[in-house]
Formats: structure tokens, sequence, C-alpha cells
């Protein structure tokens, strides 16, 4: 059996914590993956531990195959969130958007209906407005 290697070294520092656990005696230096050399990191474990070349390259192996399907179903889960949340998104701007467009289309229909009314509102709003401005800017 041999060790993935690829998928060890871009796993590395999520396993390498795992390895120490398994084998305390391990400093940090024995656990350093130089130059990405997998078979040297392998021969220093069995040498420090005893165990047997197999029994290194399984639990490895086992390990960097646990990192990709905690990475793939982590990835997975945050793109359902991701599906999630769009949706709501879509549901509240669509159903903002009926809303402004009918309460634009009732404020249309009272400026029809009543526009004198409505221009006199206009104009009183505006004069407040520009009585507002210019005292602010006069208090300056």
């Amino acid at each position: 059996m041999s060790v993935n290697a690829q998928a060890l070294r871009g796993q590395w520092n999520m396993v390498k914590g795992q390895v120490r656990e398994k084998w305390g005696q391990l400093s940090d230096d024995d656990l350093e993956l130089r130059g990405g050399n997998v078979d040297q990191l392998v021969g220093k474990i069995q040498q420090k531990t005893g165990e047997g070349r197999d029994a290194v390259e399984s639990f490895l192996n086992d390990l960097t195959s646990k990192g990709a399907s905690m990475l793939s179903h982590a990835a997975e889960t945050v793109g359902d969130y991701a599906n999630q949340a769009t949706d709501r998104f879509r549901e509240n701007y669509t159903h903002l958007a009926d809303q402004a467009r009918e309460r634009f289309e009732d404020s249309r229909e009272v400026v029809r209906r009543n526009p004198a009314e409505s221009m006199a509102v206009a104009i009183g709003v505006g004069f407040v407005a520009g009585l507002l401005v210019g005292l602010t800017l006069r208090s300056r």
C-alpha cells in the first residue's frame, strides 16, 4: 500500500495533529514534510514508533480520506446555505418590489383623483423643505 502523497501534502497541517495524537513520541522535527517527501516521513514515523510501513501508510491514508470527505461535506453545506440565502433574498426582493409597485400605483391613483390637493401638498412640502434648508444654512 502506498500513501496518496498529493492528498497528504494538501492536508498535512490538518493531519499532523492526529498523527501526533496517535504517536505522541514524535517531535515537530519528526513531522516535518521536507520537500513534500512522503516516503521520508513514513520512514521517520516507522523508525520512531516501531510501526510497520503498511500500518503507517494505512493510518495516513485513512486520515487523508476522512479529511477530504470532511472538506467535501463542508463545501456542500456552505453551498446549501448559500443557495438558501439566495432563495430567501429573491423571495424578499420580489415581495418588496411588489409592495413598492402597489404603493406607487396607489399614489398615482390618489394624484389622478385629487390633482389640486396633490399639488398643494407637493408645494407645501417643498416650501417646508426650503425653509429648513435655508434656516440650516443661515445658522452656520
